[in-house]
């Protein structure tokens, strides 16, 4: 497959060419004071694109996955109990991560393509009056189906039950390309990875702790190591890492925090709005449905799209790589086979975007499916001149 061609996977993402060279930086003696200038910055951004003034970063040489497992294993002491609704893959194998590691999963079956349901959740914790669920676990933004959750809301769900658990959020595919309000939405820790929105490599697991996360480090009973908490910050306290730091990944995040930042968050997230949206306008132009049941839940960073029944929707994932040298996302677990996935988030633009949205469209109409060459490129484009148009006159 030619890397002249972006992808369109909902992660890794494409990487700006700035972003990839500030990765790719000589070797640096991490334990020298230089390395205060890229460690800093780098915790300071996150905290940034997180939208927080109080919460302590940490980065972990790791993926998303790992970000998982710091979460719970810093907070929470075997058999505790933990509240989680399984709406997608992502979901799943944070679930199946917790019973792993001893943890009493509450578990809350939600059909793919919904979110979460905030109602069941406030029963739940309503009825649980002798708090015995420790954390509420939520993915922000399911991969695997193109589904939002409302994580304010299960906030107020919680505040209403006066419960006092954990808020852990799953934001690997939504910080740094779709809104995040750590401190507004009173969420005590949050996950996210390199690979996506800071448009990196993997090869990060990115963190933020609430000062209630920090606290019930102090208390937690489940065994960590490498992923501890207490002694990456007594490391960051001089500087450096209690192990060898990944410094070239950590060099090209500090470069996509200001690259963010620069760009204006709330900039960055109509820019993923609009992308997003013209996919949507496309995939109604060919007559096939979202994954997602409804608006309220329509992802801006990855679109699951289902093809006709008995047509099996990898194919088109295979043709577009085989033939055109692009790459889509495949169904993962209950809709394998069912969807294929576009990914518009990262470094992308409108007109990449078009192009990705003229291989599908090849892809499919190669395998019969009754699309109009065009139809879904045409009504993409009306919606991105006029969606420039209008933002571009909102801004002035």
């Amino acid at each position: 497959m030619t890397s002249q061609n972006p992808v369109f996977i909902p992660g890794p993402t494409n990487m700006p060419e700035a972003v990839r060279l500030a990765c790719h930086m000589p070797t640096m003696d991490h334990r020298s004071p230089a390395f205060a200038d890229i460690l800093h910055p780098c915790l300071d951004g996150v905290r940034r694109v997180l939208k927080s003034t109080e919460v302590e970063v940490f980065i972990f040489p790791s993926t998303g996955t790992g970000g998982w497992e710091t979460a719970i294993s810093n907070t929470l002491s075997p058999g505790d109990r933990v509240l989680v609704a399984r709406n997608g893959m992502f979901s799943h194998r944070w679930i199946d991560m917790c019973q792993r590691h001893g943890l009493d999963v509450q578990i809350v079956e939600t059909p793919w393509g919904h979110g979460i349901p905030v109602s069941t959740y406030e029963e739940i914790l309503r009825a649980d009056t002798g708090h015995a669920i420790k954390a509420v676990l939520a993915t922000h933004n399911e991969t695997a189906t193109g589904v939002k959750s409302d994580i304010a809301g299960v906030r107020r769900a919680m505040e209403a039950a006066g419960h006092p658990a954990l808020l852990m959020v799953d934001g690997v595919s939504s910080i740094g390309s779709m809104d995040f309000r750590f401190d507004e939405w009173g969420v005590d820790i949050a996950v996210t990875g390199s690979q996506k929105g800071f448009m990196l490599p993997a090869g990060l697991a990115i963190l933020g702790f609430s000062p209630r996360a920090m606290a019930a480090t102090k208390t937690a009973k489940l065994h960590r190591t490498f992923f501890d908490v207490a002694d990456m910050a007594k490391g960051y306290a001089n500087n450096a890492f209690p192990y060898t730091p990944p410094v070239g990944l950590m060099n090209g995040l500090k470069l996509a925090c200001d690259m963010l930042l620069s760009e204006g968050l709330e900039n960055v997230f109509a820019r993923h709005h609009r992308m997003a949206e013209g996919v949507r306008r496309a995939v109604d132009a060919w007559d096939l449905k979202l994954c997602a049941a409804s608006p309220d839940v329509w992802s801006d960073s990855v679109s699951a799209i289902c093809t006709p029944a008995g047509f099996n929707a990898t194919d088109v994932v295979t043709v577009a790589a085989r033939d055109y040298d692009m790459a889509f996302g495949v169904g993962l677990g209950e809709v394998a086979g069912k969807v294929f996935r576009i990914g518009h988030l990262g470094m992308l633009t409108d007109a990449m975007m078009l192009s990705g949205l003229a291989v599908a469209e090849m892809a499919m109409v190669d395998l019969g499916l009754p699309i109009k060459l065009g139809s879904g490129v045409a009504a993409a484009q009306d919606y991105y001149r006029h969606g420039n148009t209008q933002q571009k006159a909102a801004a002035e």
